[in-house]
C-alpha cells in the first residue's frame, strides 16, 4: 500500500508540532510554514510516510497535513 503526505501551506499555522513529532519528514522554513522533506530535499509535492506522520496529522492545529493512500 503506497501512501503520500502533503501540507496545504494556506492552512498551516506554523506551530511546528509536525516537525517536533516527526523531524525526519517535516521541516519549517524561513517563511514560517511546514514542508514535507525527504532527506535534505524539501518537497512541494507529496512525499514519503511513516507512523509518526499520522500522529503529526492528528495533532496539527491547522489541520493542514493530508495523507493519501493509493
Amino acid at each position: 500500500m503506497a501512501m503520500k503526505v502533503w501540507i496545504d501551506q494556506d492552512l498551516c499555522t506554523g506551530d511546528g508540532l509536525c516537525e517536533e513529532i516527526c523531524p525526519d519528514v517535516f521541516t519549517l522554513l524561513d517563511d514560517g510554514l511546514a514542508y514535507v522533506k525527504e532527506g535534505s530535499k524539501v518537497l512541494s509535492d507529496p512525499g514519503g510516510l511513516e507512523d509518526a506522520v499520522v500522529e503529526s496529522a492528528e495533532e496539527c492545529p491547522g489541520e493542514c497535513i493530508f495523507i493519501e493512500v493509493e
